[in-house]
C-alpha cells in the first residue's frame, strides 16, 4: 500500500487531513492548533511531499521523520503531525479490520467516563447549565470557570478579596446544588499569577474539586510545580505544551496531576502514547483535552479505551458550534452551527459515558461536502483588557 495524496480539508472553525492511498483505504485526521489553523495546514502541504508514495503503515518512522526533519516545533508543526498521524491510524485500522484501539494493545475499559462543558455570563446561568447537565445523566461538569464566562470584549476589573472570594463563593453554591454526585472541574483559563492560585484554592479545597485546571499560562513550569506543592487539590495542565519532553520535565517537577493530553496537538496517537507512558510510570492519569470536533472526540475515544492510567475526558457538546468559539466570543453572535452536522455518524453518549466504537480505524468519516456546506472561518485576534487597557490573561 502506498499513499497517493494528502488532502487538508479546512471546515467552519476546523481543519482536517485525508490521506490516500493506492488501495482505496483513506484515514481522517484532525489538527488541534485552533489558534492558527491554517498555519497547520501549510505544515501538512510541506509533509505531503515527503508521504506521497510511503508506506502508510510505517507511522512511527513517518512521526519521527517529520518531526526531526527541520529542527523546529511549535504548535502549528505539532498539530500538522497530529492530524497526519491520526490519519495513518485510520488507515491501518481500516486496513487490517479492527478499530484503533486494538491497534494500541486492546481495550482497557468499555466505556469512556466524560464531563460536559457548562458555562454563564451570570451565576444563575452557570447554576442553571450545571443542573441541566446533571439530569442529563453526566456524573461530571468541566470547563467550570470559578470567574464566569464574560466576553472577551467587556473590560475587566475585581478587587483581589472579590475575585477570591466570589470565585470560591459560586463554586460552593454549585457543589452544594449538585451533591456530591457530579464531580466539578474547574477551569481557571491561565489567569491568575502563582499567589492568587494558591490562595484560590486553599479556598475550593472543602468542594472536593476533581481537579484544578491551568491556574497559570504554561510557560514557566517552576511556577507550575510551586503552585502544585502549595495547594491540596489535584492540579491538571498540559493542553498548551506539545512533547513528550515537556511534559516528562513537568512530571519531574511534579508541577501536574492529571497530564491534559491533546491529541490534536501532541503527536497524534503516537506522541500520546509517549506522553501516557511517562503519566503511568510515575502513578498520574491523562484526562485528554478536546474543544475540537467529533472527530477528535472519535480520536480521544480509541486512546482511552486502550489507556490505564485514562481518568476522564473533556466532551464538548456536539450539538452546539466549536467549544472554543463558544467560550471566546459574545454568544449573542454564536453561529447556528451545529458541529455533528459535518460526520456522517456521531459517537455514542450514555449517561455521561462514551460508548467504544468497535468499527475498523476510528469509526467516523466527514460527510462528502462539509467544506462546501462549511465553509472555514479563520479565528479572530480578540483577548481581553482590564479596566485600566492592560492585556490580562484568559
Amino acid at each position: 500500500m502506498k499513499i497517493t495524496d494528502v488532502k487538508v480539508i479546512p471546515v467552519n472553525k476546523f481543519l482536517f487531513v485525508k490521506v490516500l492511498t493506492d488501495e482505496g483505504i483513506t484515514g481522517l485526521g484532525e489538527s488541534g492548533d485552533w489558534g492558527f489553523l491554517l498555519s497547520s495546514g501549510e505544515v501538512i502541504e510541506s509533509f505531503r511531499e515527503y508521504l506521497i508514495g510511503k508506506n502508510p503503515m510505517d507511522i512511527e518512522h513517518h512521526w519521527e521523520y517529520m518531526y526531526r526533519c527541520f529542527h523546529f516545533r511549535g504548535a502549528a508543526v505539532m498539530g500538522a503531525l497530529s492530524a497526519i498521524d491520526i490519519a495513518l491510524y485510520d488507515i491501518k485500522g481500516k486496513a487490517l479490520g479492527v478499530p484503533v484501539y486494538q491497534l494500541l494493545g486492546g481495550k482497557c475499559r468499555d466505556k469512556i467516563r466524560v464531563y460536559s462543558h457548562v458555562s454563564g455570563k451570570s451565576f444563575g446561568e452557570l447554576l442553571d447549565n450545571c443542573l441541566a447537565e446533571k439530569e442529563k445523566g453526566f456524573t461530571a461538569v468541566g470547563h467550570l470557570s470559578p470567574f464566569l464566562d464574560e466576553p472577551r470584549s467587556e473590560p475587566y476589573f475585581e478587587t483581589y478579596a472579590s475575585m477570591i472570594s466570589g470565585g470560591a463563593e459560586r463554586i460552593g453554591k454549585i457543589r452544594e446544588a449538585l451533591g456530591n454526585d457530579v464531580d466539578l472541574c474547574i477551569e481557571n483559563h491561565r489567569r491568575m499569577n502563582p499567589a492568587q492560585a494558591i490562595a484560590l484554592a486553599q479556598q475550593l479545597e472543602p468542594f472536593l474539586p476533581m481537579f484544578y485546571e491551568d491556574p497559570l499560562i504554561p510557560d514557566n513550569f517552576d511556577a507550575m510545580a510551586l503552585v502544585a506543592s502549595k495547594i491540596r487539590i489535584p492540579l491538571a495542565t498540559g493542553e498548551r505544551i506539545h512533547t513528550p519532553q515537556e511534559y516528562e520535565m513537568l512530571v519531574r517537577r511534579c508541577g501536574v496531576d492529571y497530564l491534559r493530553v491533546s491529541i490534536g496537538l501532541c503527536g497524534g496517537f503516537t506522541g500520546a502514547k509517549k506522553i501516557s507512558a511517562i503519566a503511568e510510570a510515575n502513578q498520574l492519569g491523562i484526562i485528554p483535552h478536546n474543544p475540537l470536533s467529533p472527530v477528535a472526540t472519535a480520536a480521544c475515544i480509541q486512546l482511552d479505551a486502550a489507556t490505564p492510567c485514562f481518568t476522564i475526558q473533556e466532551y464538548p457538546d456536539p450539538n452546539d458550534q466549536a467549544a472554543h468559539a463558544r467560550f471566546v466570543y459574545d454568544k449573542t453572535n454564536a453561529s447556528v452551527f451545529h458541529a455533528c452536522d459535518i460526520v456522517k455518524e456521531m459517537p455514542v453518549c450514555e449517561q455521561g459515558f462514551l460508548l467504544v466504537s468497535d468499527k475498523p480505524g476510528l469509526g467516523i468519516e466527514l460527510i462528502d461536502d462539509a467544506e462546501t456546506r462549511f465553509p472555514f472561518e479563520r479565528r479572530k485576534v480578540v483577548t481581553r483588557l482590564s479596566s485600566d487597557g492592560a492585556v490580562m490573561d484568559t
